[in-house]
């Protein structure tokens, strides 16, 4: 009785094993033969890279407990703080010809694209340990809730991996599949990434004048414009604070509007600008913004009021340093 108990759950293993490797998984399988058809995928190639491709608990663990779901109060220090800011500051006084170049080119401040870089990884400390296809077949398949984006960005990765003529298995990253110093999705990495030093390889892996350059490039490409504001804080009228409050990404409303309806803000802008009035839980109670054009377009990097907010302040943190130095 005890050997068949002890082959029973040898056998039960043996499945969970099984289960747990994307090989032969049919769902794997018919994605494979729809991008062999309509991507032309060399099918062998295409079967090599998920041959030790395994689900990965550590990936939907994280997503169930990312940072984004925190109040503001407590998501601010994460990366509004003196260290960053520092760190930042000697990021820029390492690569000040690049990012001056940058900026040239793409209209981008600096201090913008300094930001962006340590919020995403601390300029280039913490890119993420998880195989890029293993993160993202995994969220593909098993988390339903945003099955289909991850499904294109696996698809993304794999052409990209042809393109650089690398193994999909190399690039490592994330545990939402972003790569590099960067952090780039594989679908923004091969629609945005530059070869910024000119030495015929886009590698925002493990190159800063690369990821540099390509942040620069991703922001401008997404509307960024020269000169203009980017956020304020803002005074709701009284009585009813949080009737033009919006929740979404979108600038959904003017400055006209704002200030007709009595909304206070200090910022010299024409009536007509598009805007959007945001609310977050601050330390001592509800803090106010309006947003315009340039951090709607951060949000374009990372779909989060919160983050915007966050590389908007870092980034006059950094700023404020360099002045001093």
């Amino acid at each position: 009785m005890m050997r068949w108990i002890f082959a029973a759950m040898m056998a039960a293993a043996t499945v969970s094993v099984q289960a747990d490797n994307y090989s032969e998984d049919p769902r794997l399988r018919r994605l494979m033969t729809d991008w062999v058809l309509d991507y032309r995928m060399p099918k062998g190639w295409l079967q090599r890279q998920f041959i030790n491709v395994e689900k990965q608990d550590g990936v939907l663990e994280r997503f169930n407990r990312q940072a984004e779901s925190m109040p503001w109060f407590r998501y601010r220090p994460i990366f509004d703080n003196d260290e960053r800011a520092l760190l930042g500051a000697a990021f820029w006084q390492e690569h000040a010809e690049t990012l001056a170049r940058a900026q040239a080119e793409y209209g981008v401040p600096a201090a913008v694209i300094v930001a962006v870089i340590g919020v995403e990884t601390k300029y280039g400390t913490i890119t993420g340990s998880f195989r890029a296809i293993d993160a993202l077949t995994t969220l593909a398949l098993d988390y339903p809730r945003r099955s289909e984006f991850f499904t294109n960005e696996l698809r993304e990765l794999l052409l990209l991996a042809l393109e650089e003529n690398r193994e999909a298995s190399s690039f490592t990253g994330s545990y939402a599949g972003a790569m590099g110093i960067a952090q780039f999705m594989p679908s923004s990495y091969r629609a945005y990434a530059v070869d910024f030093d000119g030495d015929g390889d886009r590698d925002i892996l493990t190159d800063p004048v690369d990821a540099i350059g390509s942040v620069a490039a991703y922001l401008a490409r997404h509307g960024w414009r020269v000169g203009e504001p980017v956020v304020v804080s803002a005074r709701p009228p009284q009585g009813d604070p949080d009737r033009l409050v919006s929740q979404g990404l979108a600038l959904d409303t003017t400055l006209q509007t704002l200030r007709t309806a009595g909304v206070k803000f200090d910022l010299l802008r024409g009536d007509t600008a598009r805007a959007k009035l945001f609310k977050l839980d601050g330390a001592d109670g509800p803090e106010y913004y309006v947003a315009l054009n340039n951090f709607y377009v951060i949000t374009r990097y990372n779909r989060s009021l919160m983050y915007a907010l966050s590389v908007h302040n870092l980034s006059r943190r950094i700023e404020r340093l360099r002045v001093v130095e």
